[in-house]
Formats: C-alpha cells, structure tokens, sequence
C-alpha cells in the first residue's frame, strides 16, 4: 500500500520538471525566435498581416497552432511509450541504466551553464516539411517534423524527460510524463498565437536575455540528472508525502 502510494507521489515532482523542461524547449534559441513566423507560415498570411493588433488574420493561427502542437505532441507521446517500454524490458538494470542516463543529463546541463561544450550541441537540424502552409492538416504535418527534426536543440531537455520516462513502473506513467512535457512546449506556442501583437514585448525580452534563459535551463538539466544519480525523485517524494497528507489518496 504504501509502496504504492509513494510511487503515485513520486511521478509528482517528475511531472513538475517535464512542464518546466517543455517551457524552456519552447524558449531556446533554436525555437523562440521561429515562433512567429511559423505562426504566419501555418495560417498562410505574411507576418505584419499576423502581428496586427485586433486583426482577423491573427485568429487564422489559432486553429494551425491547435494542429501544430498535436502533431509534435503525438510524436512526443510515442517517444515516451516507447522509453517506457525500453525501461521495463531492461527492469533489473534500471538503477545501473538510471544513473548513467543521470550522467548524461548533467553533462547537457553544464553544456548550457558553459562549463564544457559539447559540439553537436550547437548545431541546428531542421527537416523540411514542405510546401504545407494555410491548412490544418499541413500544420499538423509541420508538428510531425518539428518534433523530429527539430533536434539537437531540444535534444538535451527531451533526453532529460525520456530518461525520466524509461525509469517509471510503466508505459502509460512515462507516457504521461511526455505529454506534461508537450504540455510544456505547446501551450506557450498557442498563447503567441492567440496574443502575438501583445506579446512582442515580451518575446523581444526573452530574446535579450536568452544567454540568462539558457544557464536557468542548463541549471535545470544538472540537479535533474543529479536526483537521477542520487534517487533524489523518490527523497522528494517522501518530503512530499509527509508535507502533504492528502497525496496518499492518489494511491
């Protein structure tokens, strides 16, 4: 019973550094700045058009960023399955396992604190999807190839939540995991194309202090690859139990 119920608490704090993993994918150098004009691109008008206050242009994006962030997320989903999946086929070695993937995400996080420098890294891989641009189903295909090629850039992040995945008791746990992460990234992307004109401000601050943005997430990175090595998720899982009685119900 209390196994049980510590495992449930446990996907808590999991979840947390997913949602926060998606927010800093979506604000990286490699994706911030594309955001409107992908945007523009999707809904098939030009992007003064789209970042006109009040325009009727700006609400064509909404629908494409709805199908946009569902394609990129069924591809997300079907990564988390199969992580999961590779985890329990792998079950007696998942501690062995957990700590090296543990290694590797501390080693994306001092790549983005610049400490070391991992090549590849810096390095954009874009997978061209083509003339789809103005309709839903193009944006939905543009989501596809986003999530695939849009790698190594939210490589470390999404490797980061993977690693997180492979280690949970099942499949549907890890894939849930992915879809808080998707969550993540995709929300801030239909925000921008419900209040882009609103927004620019605010886009044009997160690019200045992008540099800022990139040590907070490669901070991010380190302490999760550090409780991946230390079995710090299932220490804050008990704090969590004993802090907040109520959570023993969602066992």
């Amino acid at each position: 019973m209390f196994g049980i119920e510590i495992m449930d608490a446990g996907l808590i704090p999991a979840m947390i550094v997913a949602l926060m993993a998606g927010t800093l994918s979506f604000l990286s150098p490699c994706v911030l700045p594309i955001v409107p004009p992908y945007l523009a691109y999707m809904s098939g008008v030009t992007l003064p058009d789209l970042t006109q206050e009040g325009g009727v242009h700006r609400r064509r994006a909404i629908v494409p960023a709805l199908f946009f962030v569902l394609g990129l997320s069924t591809i997300f989903l079907l990564l988390g399955a199969a992580a999961s999946a590779l985890g329990l086929a792998f079950l007696q070695y998942q501690s062995t396992l957990s700590s090296i993937a543990g290694v590797l995400v501390m080693g994306f996080g001092l790549h983005f604190l610049g400490i070391i420098r991992i090549g590849f890294l810096d390095r954009e891989m874009r997978m061209d999807a083509g003339d789809q641009g103005g309709s839903a189903f193009g944006a939905y295909i543009l989501g596809l190839a986003f999530a695939f090629g849009w790698t190594p850039c939210i490589g470390p992040q999404l490797g980061a939540i993977l690693s997180l995945a492979a280690s949970e008791a099942s499949v549907a746990r890890g894939t849930a995991l992915l879809a808080v992460y998707a969550i993540g990234l995709g929300v801030p992307f239909i925000l921008v194309a419900a209040f882009l004109p609103r927004l620019t401000g605010v886009m044009g601050w997160m690019k200045r202090h992008m540099a800022r943005i990139e040590k907070i997430m490669g901070l991010l990175l380190w302490t999760i690859g550090l409780m991946m090595v230390t079995g710090g998720f299932s220490a804050f899982a008990f704090w969590l139990l004993e802090t907040f009685p109520a959570l023993a119900v969602l066992g």
